[in-house]
């Protein structure tokens, strides 16, 4: 049986006890450790006693180590991928990194766990069976084209947002899909002060608006009725 050359491994979104046993065993087991933030990272790693080799791998740098990451893993090194928060490859790096093994003929595994908006989908109440994962909204150019979009939905739509735009963009949402559209933003999943809220886009906004927002934010809207 041919041994993966990359693994990439879900670390917690917030709770440190959210860390697999599986996912342990694999960053203890690997040559090297590919982490978006080595600092951040490496508080996980040493609550875990994890002391194996850390490289600094995000979006800043993907394309320039790309070529010696995989010719190191062909050559015999084994890699685990980490990112901040999360799994690896939805709304954080590993895309590149999937596709150029995959193109070297080296075998991958990507390990189940943590990502954000399948607990806040839950959290909604809305309809779990058909949703669309919109990622990040554009910050501006094709912004206010994509909500108007979305507007049309009939799914449940995920999206994440920055804690400093989250006010304004309810406020978007609201001119395109209205007041009364129902809608469920969570914050802080798994840690000490997690929040979901949800109602109108009226209701939600008028929470937000009055509150500080801190934290990684999820949204969760409702599909349009017919």
């Amino acid at each position: 049986m041919i041994k993966p050359s990359l693994y990439l491994v879900p670390t917690p979104i917030g709770n440190l006890g959210d860390m697999t046993l599986r996912g342990l065993e694999i960053l203890k087991s690997v040559d090297t450790i590919l982490a978006e933030d080595t600092r951040k990272s490496g508080i996980l790693l040493k609550h875990f006693s994890i002391g194996k080799p850390l490289q600094s791998f995000h979006i800043f740098n993907e394309h320039k180590i790309l070529e010696g990451l995989i010719k190191r893993m062909a050559d015999g090194e084994t890699m685990a991928l980490i990112t901040d928060a999360g799994t690896p490859g939805i709304s954080d790096p590993g895309f590149l990194l999937v596709r150029e093994c995959l193109k070297a003929g080296l075998k991958l595994e990507t390990l189940p766990g943590a990502t954000a908006f399948v607990p806040a989908l839950v959290n909604s109440g809305f309809p779990t069976d058909r949703f669309v994962f919109e990622g990040f909204l554009p910050h501006k150019k094709g912004r206010q084209t994509l909500i108007k979009k979305l507007a049309e939905e009939e799914r449940t739509i995920i999206l994440y947002e920055s804690p400093h735009r989250l006010v304004k963009a309810l406020e978007q949402m609201m001119e395109s899909m209205g007041p009364d559209r129902m809608v469920s933003v969570s914050r802080e999943l798994t840690k000490l002060y997690e929040e979901t809220f949800t109602g109108t886009l009226s209701e939600v906004h008028n929470h937000f608006s009055k509150k500080e927002v801190k934290g990684e934010i999820v949204i969760v809207i409702d599909g349009k009725k017919e």
